[in-house]
């Protein structure tokens, strides 16, 4: 049976950066030496130097390590005083949580910003679905670069991303991409890149199940893939043997799953005061439809149900809803259906709290487009995902379709047509 190999980071057009990434979805996004990487953002003049996070005590146990702490075989899990004899002139920090925790939220933001899938394993690492984002971003591999670029120029963090067509092959890629590198797994060349790699680089192969499984000769991936099931399952017991099989043909049926799954998409804002004036109000909706919509547009999603909510001074709740003609996600739509529910229900009373909802979602892509009659081809859909594209890029600074709405609105009413 065949020796156990080691994938080269680089060089193999195979698997590089610009691979094909038709039908690789799947992203796993996983930062370099987060914790320490973090210490030295905040302390530049230990860039380039080992730095170990961790227990400073005499049982103390690393946490993480820059990669030229690396060099030395300094590891994460490693006993802190094993760490300081490896790599004696190191910097040894003790770890800070809460600048780790901030951290993770802004890089976790980054991907948000491009997808609603996205599922965290820890503060240093997420699994991505990009297949609804690709109408904004671009192909798979693109959307990897445009996350790593953002991270960096935004964070003063690096990453490493695998691109793949599941979960398991993906983070493979990244391990593999390490560190500050894009690894992309083509669809049909998966078993080329499983196969040559250590039997141990399945998830669920420890220790001691690798040591019984080289025993049987199966050092490699593709040597598990070739054994006959029944001495597979006499050596690892039958569900682990069936999971490590579909594991070796590139089989991983798991999708990402977000922290929660929305079955409605919505925003409200509490009044720092009570208020009746129409205008405020109008311009809070106008914010709340635009919050709605991007969200909407992130998950590929649209709605068919508008609803309002407005809690008054005295604490009393009414809420309205319209059920449009076609779903939308379009942002100038659900804030013309909410002001027209507001304005028809004049509530006569100073205002605490206002909401948005969009109800009766379903996926964009499965979901035929009308065009109003008299409509233009192109119009605010397209001018409110390049807003989008935009956001996603460079951040939220960059002007929003609500704010080009409310510009023209106001110019309207400041410069009205002529008769």
């Amino acid at each position: 049976m065949g020796r156990s190999q080691s994938l080269p980071r680089g060089g193999d057009p195979r698997f590089g950066p610009d691979a094909d990434d038709a039908g690789c979805p799947i992203l796993h996004v996983d930062m370099d030496a987060f914790f320490a990487s973090v210490e030295v953002r905040r302390r530049p003049e230990l860039r380039g130097r080992p730095v170990v996070v961790g227990g400073v005590g005499p049982r103390g146990v690393v946490s993480s390590a820059s990669y030229p702490a690396r060099r030395y075989g300094v590891r994460s899990a490693m006993p802190t005083a094993r760490a300081r004899s490896l790599c004696p002139n190191a910097v040894f920090l003790p770890p800070d949580f809460p600048a780790y925790s901030a951290a993770s939220r802004a890089v976790m933001q980054v991907f948000r910003d491009v997808t609603p899938l996205v599922e965290p394993l820890s503060l240093d690492e997420a699994f991505l679905d990009v297949a609804g984002a690709r109408r904004l971003f671009g192909r798979p591999a693109e959307i990897a670069r445009l996350i790593r670029a953002r991270v960096e120029q935004e964070q003063g963090l690096t990453c490493s991303v695998g691109v793949a067509p599941t979960k398991f092959v993906a983070k493979l890629g990244s391990t593999r991409a390490k560190p500050d590198g894009m690894l992309v797994v083509p669809a049909a060349r998966v078993l080329e890149f499983l196969h040559p790699l250590p039997v141990d680089a399945l998830w669920g192969v420890g220790e001691r199940s690798a040591a019984t499984l080289r025993r049987l000769g199966l050092a490699t991936i593709g040597d598990l893939a070739e054994a006959p099931a029944g001495m597979l399952r006499r050596a690892v017991g039958e569900a682990a043997a069936a999971h490590l099989r579909e594991l070796a043909h590139g089989r991983d049926p798991r999708r990402v799953s977000p922290e929660q799954v929305e079955k409605s998409i919505g925003a409200e804002t509490t009044f720092d005061t009570d208020v009746d004036d129409p205008r405020q109000i109008r311009r809070a909706l106008l914010a709340l439809a635009e919050k709605a919509g991007v969200r909407l547009r992130r998950a590929g999603q649209v709605g068919r149900t508008v609803s309002l909510k407005v809690r008054l001074a005295d604490f009393s709740l009414v809420s309205r809803s319209r059920t449009l003609g076609a779903p939308t996600d379009v942002t100038r739509e659900i804030f013309d259906t909410v002001w027209a529910l507001y304005t028809a229900l004049d509530p006569g009373q100073l205002v605490r709290l206002v909401g948005v909802r969009i109800e009766g979602l379903s996926a964009a892509e499965a979901t035929p487009q009308q065009l109003a009659l008299g409509a233009p081809e192109h119009g605010w859909r397209e001018a409110e995902a390049a807003a989008d594209a935009a956001a996603a890029r460079f951040g939220r600074s960059v002007i929003g379709p609500a704010s080009l709405l409310e510009t023209r609105d106001r110019r309207r009413r400041e410069n009205p047509p002529h008769p």
